[in-house]
């Protein structure tokens, strides 16, 4: 694995780093899980796109420069070094449109990937239910064939939709054989949240924020162009959309990186409160996994332009990113002492680490994957 970047990847850090200095907002934005923060996360995703910097990595006809992995890395890594706005199109930008590349048709990528990078255009994921969340082949939300009209009818509720209240389109998963194995007859659809019998009931959270909701489908029409992949194959499908929110696309090394910088900064800040070898050390270790999660990541891009693409090893991604970035939070609400409640930042960075553990899969059910499909061991 070569380190050293060339002449054109360090040229295109410094225009990154020149353009986030010059654009990125003074004062952050306000929450992009509530609706003002939305609306306002979505102009700087247009400037960002105006710049052909909201995708960098895609081909050009649908807004990017074809720029390499490598690139990407880079910026991601300056976006996060530069304080700048959380992506609010990540779940279309990261999740989704990864798996269009490799399922979607060609009028399909045409149709959706432009107005997607463009911010035109977000979509939230319909994977979790009542019933159902980690254990994704357990979903009772149907489809059912209808002939006459070219299409299905979709029936059933997601819940825990992030931002969903907001978006324009939703992702999902639904039982197309109810007959078929839990893991079989399962389609992929693409589905308008404005289509007729979907009805989307957003809900807050204790932390006041507003985007998340469920989506209620009762008959809704879906053409059969709007189904991703092979109808009863969509267990495969979500496969690889969940690959990516596990592994490479949906948390980059510079997230990490940048937290641990701002955690070392507090630390220096408040030297009298780190004179305990403890939180000197842990504050040491979380800079030294971040930096590891960057030197891992390099390797998966390295194995993937091989033609090795990861499986089930993006499990063990999974669950060290989401621990990695419980521990950063703890440690600066440590170091912060009974000031942590007055620091909005830290709170509100630690309040949604929380989460992590539990989105893309918990981290019980990742361990499961791990121990049977990456190391082998018998199933209990």
């Amino acid at each position: 694995m070569d380190l050293s970047w060339s002449p054109e990847e360090q040229a295109f850090r410094a225009e990154v780093r020149a353009w986030l200095a010059a654009n990125v907002p003074a004062e952050p934005l306000p929450s992009g899980d509530t609706r003002e923060g939305f609306a306002r996360h979505l102009e700087w995703e247009r400037r960002l796109f105006d710049a052909r910097l909201a995708v960098v990595s895609w081909p050009e006809e649908y807004g990017g420069r074809g720029a390499s992995l490598w690139q990407w890395l880079i910026f991601e890594e300056e976006y996060y070094a530069a304080a700048a706005p959380q992506r609010v199109t990540q779940n279309g930008i990261f999740l989704l449109a990864p798996t269009l590349f490799g399922f979607g048709t060609p009028e399909q990528q045409d149709r959706f990937l432009p107005r997607m990078a463009s911010g035109e255009e977000t979509w939230c994921q319909g994977w979790s239910e009542p019933d159902a969340g980690s254990d994704l082949a357990g979903i009772r939300s149907t489809a059912t064939r209808d002939d006459a009209a070219g299409g299905w009818r979709l029936n059933g509720q997601k819940t825990w939709t992030t931002r969903g209240a907001f978006c324009t389109h939703l992702f999902g998963l639904f039982r197309s054989d109810p007959s078929a194995e839990r893991h079989r007859g399962l389609t992929y659809f693409l589905v308008p949240l404005d289509t007729a019998g979907v009805t989307v009931r957003g809900f807050g959270r204790l932390d006041g924020d507003e985007g998340f909701a469920e989506v209620f489908f009762e008959d809704a029409f879906v053409p059969d162009d709007l189904v991703l992949g092979d109808v009863d194959q969509g267990w495969s499908v979500a496969m690889a959309t969940t690959g990516s929110e596990r592994g490479l696309t949906l948390r980059s090394p510079g997230r990490f990186l940048a937290a641990a910088d701002r955690l070392i900064a507090l630390a220096r800040e408040r030297a009298a409160d780190t004179s305990d070898p403890a939180i000197r050390h842990r504050v040491a270790q979380d800079y030294i996994d971040a930096e590891a999660y960057r030197l891992q990541t390099l390797q998966t891009v390295t194995r993937t332009l091989a033609g090795d693409a990861p499986g089930a090893e993006s499990s063990l991604t999974k669950v060290f990113w989401s621990e990695l970035d419980v521990r950063i939070h703890a440690d600066a609400l440590a170091l912060l002492g009974h000031e942590a409640e007055l620091d909005s930042a830290w709170m509100k960075g630690y309040e949604f680490a929380l989460s992590g553990p539990i989105y893309a899969g918990t981290n019980e059910i990742q361990r499961n994957v791990i121990a049977e499909r990456v190391l082998g061991l018998p199933r209990k």
